[in-house]
């Protein structure tokens, strides 16, 4: 049914909770695994010039390990994958590589922003919902209380059990 998923990912710890559910159902259908990180490049426009290029690199460097993480998860469960880091508006970034690359299911964590920010921004997962011609599977997320340890640094190994 779902020939390739798209998982788009901001680092956070939350995403192995989402990674998990995209790659169960990756491995039912036998699809290709995308991985996208898209840095926001509106949050960074007023950066001073003589540390822009360090910063720019630090992000893309935080993209890749984000998206190589899900990546080498999706690829230990058997999975062919695809990653990018791209820079612009995350929603747009996300429905624009989908359709570029003829995603059939975008699978993305329900929260990120909270509180004011989501209010006057409106979360990624939402715009990408209004905006998206493909279907996307929302993943209900965290709680906003716990710490948000990023994803990062986890282990490889998947834990999930088949009962």
């Amino acid at each position: 049914m779902y020939e390739s998923v798209l998982i788009p990912t901001d680092g956070s710890g939350d995403m192995r909770e989402v990674a998990d559910h995209a790659i169960a159902l990756a491995e039912r259908c036998e699809a290709v695994v995308h991985v996208l990180h898209v840095v926001d490049d509106r949050a960074y426009g007023s950066i001073p010039d003589d540390v822009q290029q360090r910063v720019e690199e630090t992000l893309t460097a935080d993209g890749e390990d984000a998206t190589k993480a899900i990546a080498q998860r999706a690829l230990n469960a058997g999975l062919d994958t695809v990653r990018e880091v791209r820079w612009g508006n995350p929603p747009a970034g996300i429905v624009a590589y989908a359709t570029e690359n003829d995603i059939s299911l975008i699978i993305m964590g329900t929260h990120g922003r909270t509180g004011y920010d989501r209010y006057l921004l409106g979360s990624v997962t939402e715009k990408v919902v209004r905006v998206a011609p493909m279907p996307v599977l929302t993943v209900s997320v965290g709680d906003e209380d716990e710490d948000d340890e990023p994803l990062v640094g986890i282990s490889m190994t998947d834990s999930t059990q088949e009962n």
